[in-house]
């Protein structure tokens, strides 16, 4: 009963030289593939929500939870019952596709770098482009190793749909024939067309979301849209303000009024509450207690790198200025802090220093009221040094700036006013 390899591949030769064969997998290839896309879709759309909102994630979670565990054949049964033969192997493969892609996206969502998400809304980079340039490229490997799984359990389920319902025209129903009429050699040569099916399909697959992270990279900047230009440079101000984060006080008592246009320096040693300072001025920590008039589109360089690393320093610079179409402007910029061979190569190639002249030539390149600079000359030796204060005198515009700084001779360099957290409780900068 049982064929042999030559049989069995003999059959297989006649298969692939039959005329019908064709339409036999155009009829499972074309309801795998509506099933695989709705379900992929589907489950990417409903993970969105439920990262974005906890009543959602509540509501979908059980939902999903309860589709995986069922056993396929049971749901095959009574889809048959309901919609027929003819269609029941597309839901069979979105059943099986859109629990493991929600959970896998969901989970890959959760773990995207909130700091550089936070640096593209200081910059109010629109959320589209932020999701082009930053959101994909990170969820892109966890979405890869799933769907080398997943391309294969689609092909399973639809074929044991089929075999269950036999839609006339379908591989199904020819193995279904195989095993009534013990036709061994056809069964085995159906089942290594099915194997090549879905190897051909997985692979294809997994190629292009493999590359789709480029092209989202890529075509990021031709979606980005500048901030409006400000009113004037902004007034700064806290009043009896305690600085920290959650009930956690750094500093407090803190009262601080800096003038449209004007320069202050902190040059405390670390753990003094610089960053906590900064971020407060920038309107992206509230503070534990006081009141606090921040800046409306603050230009902000962190005290950790961040930036789109797969992107080049042309394009994270382009990006926060308004697109593509200011890239000419963009490289003119860098070419004053960075050496021309490091203008187009993805950032995550750079040096500590080179990146950090990246990321000042970012917040002087965007439009903004004020500048908060978070050790902006880090890891930078002396020429580079005074080359980037330099770059910030010529390119300032007038706006307010507050930069914090562990090198004191940076207060008279840039015509600040020195101010320390450790000082008074109250202090005021005209």
């Amino acid at each position: 009963m049982l064929a042999g390899p030559a049989e069995a591949l003999a059959r297989l030769l006649l298969l692939l030289t039959d005329s019908a064969t064709p339409g036999v997998v155009w009829f499972s290839l074309s309801r795998i593939a509506c099933g695989f896309v709705a379900g992929f879709a589907l489950a990417i759309g409903l993970a969105c929500l439920a990262h974005e909102s906890d009543l959602a994630r509540a509501l979908v979670g059980p939902a999903v939870s309860v589709l995986r565990s069922v056993p396929i054949v049971c749901v095959i049964v009574l889809l048959l019952m309901r919609v027929g033969s003819r269609g029941v192997s597309g839901i069979a493969v979105f059943l099986a596709v859109f629990p493991a892609i929600y959970h896998a996206y969901l989970e890959a969502l959760d773990s995207v770098d909130a700091k550089v998400g936070e640096m593209l809304r200081s910059f109010d980079v629109p959320r589209r482009t932020r999701f082009l340039a930053h959101t994909w490229p990170e969820v892109l490997p966890a979405l890869v190793g799933v769907s080398r799984n997943v391309c294969g359990m689609a092909w399973k389920a639809a074929v044991a749909a089929e075999l269950i319902g036999s839609p006339v025209g379908s591989i199904g129903e020819r193995i279904y024939q195989a095993k009534v009429t013990l036709e061994t050699a056809d069964l085995l040569a159906w089942t290594a067309v099915i194997v090549a099916c879905s190897w051909a399909c997985g692979a294809a697959f997994v190629f292009l979301l493999e590359r789709s992270g480029r092209w989202t990279t890529l075509l990021a900047p031709h979606l980005a849209s500048a901030r409006p230009a400000p009113k004037g440079p902004a007034h700064l101000a806290l009043s009896d303000v305690s600085l920290g984060h959650g009930r956690s006080v750094v500093r407090a008592h803190l009262s601080l009024g800096l003038a449209d246009g004007r320069a202050l320096a902190c040059c405390d040693e670390s753990g003094a509450g610089k960053t906590t300072l900064l971020h407060t001025l920038a309107g992206l920590l509230p503070p534990v207690a006081g009141e606090v008039l921040p800046a409306q589109a603050p230009c902000v360089v962190f005290q950790e790198a961040r930036l789109i690393e797969d992107m080049s320093a042309v394009d994270n610079v382009a990006l926060v200025m308004g697109g593509a179409r200011l890239r000419p402007r963009a490289r003119a910029l860098l070419r004053d802090l960075l050496d021309e061979k490091c203008l187009d190569v993805p950032v995550r190639r750079l040096s500590g220093g080179e990146r950090r002249r990246v990321e000042l030539a970012r917040a002087v390149a965007a439009e903004g009221d004020a500048l908060l600079l978070d050790e902006p000359f880090s890891a930078l030796d002396e020429a580079s040094h005074l080359r980037a204060v330099s770059f910030l005198l010529e390119h300032r515009r007038g706006r307010t700036l507050v930069v914090a700084t562990h090198d004191r001779l940076d207060v008279e360099r840039l015509g600040a006013r020195e101010f320390s957290l450790g000082g008074p409780s109250s202090e005021h900068v005209a």
